[in-house]
């Protein structure tokens, strides 16, 4: 098993869609960034990347690159996903949290939840994404930014099975000798 973290923060701007999860939430301010601007999905890409030691997303898509200018982040985390699977992971899990003071995401978690699911082909229920607000503190809190938290469970492919059950028989051997 392995465990990755992510986290990412982009600046609210004026004149441009609001993107969180792969969701367009309905906003006057957008995230601004190299790409769609979307942190959550950032964030998920260097949790996955991390947590296989496959680097980061500013070395598979680097923000100096033309050809990532606008690009929907959905395609960036397919393609972070590709990269765990080819490394011989399978994702158990997400747990996210999305860190902004406005708007108020409460309505838009279950969508992001949903889309999260379907773009990690997980089951909803392996899904997890919280929304706060920073009550004032920092750029996130201040209503400048929005931050983003990720942290995901990686299995290695027909290697965890494994070590459990060499495991419960080891400890099963042991028991049994102190009897």
């Amino acid at each position: 098993m392995r465990v990755g973290i992510g986290y990412d923060i982009h600046p609210l701007a004026p004149n441009r869609p609001l993107r969180l999860g792969g969701v367009e939430i309905p906003s006057p301010l957008g995230l601004l960034g190299h790409s769609d601007g979307d942190a959550l999905l950032h964030a998920v890409c260097d949790a996955l990347l991390g947590a296989a030691a496959l680097g980061d997303i500013g070395e598979l898509f680097s923000d100096a690159d033309p050809a990532w200018a606008g690009a929907d982040s959905a395609h960036l985390l397919a393609a972070a996903l590709d990269k765990v699977r080819a490394a011989g992971f399978t994702l158990v899990n997400l747990d996210a949290t999305i860190i902004a003071q406005q708007p108020r995401l409460t309505r838009h978690k279950a969508a992001i939840r949903q889309r999260l699911a379907q773009l990690l082909g997980l089951d909803p229920a392996r899904v997890s994404v919280k929304a706060k607000s920073n009550n004032g503190l920092d750029a996130a809190g201040e209503g400048r930014a929005i931050a983003a938290h990720a942290a995901v469970l990686l299995e290695e492919k027909g290697r965890s099975r494994t070590r459990t059950t060499t495991r419960t028989r080891t400890i099963s051997r042991k028991t049994r000798r102190h009897e």
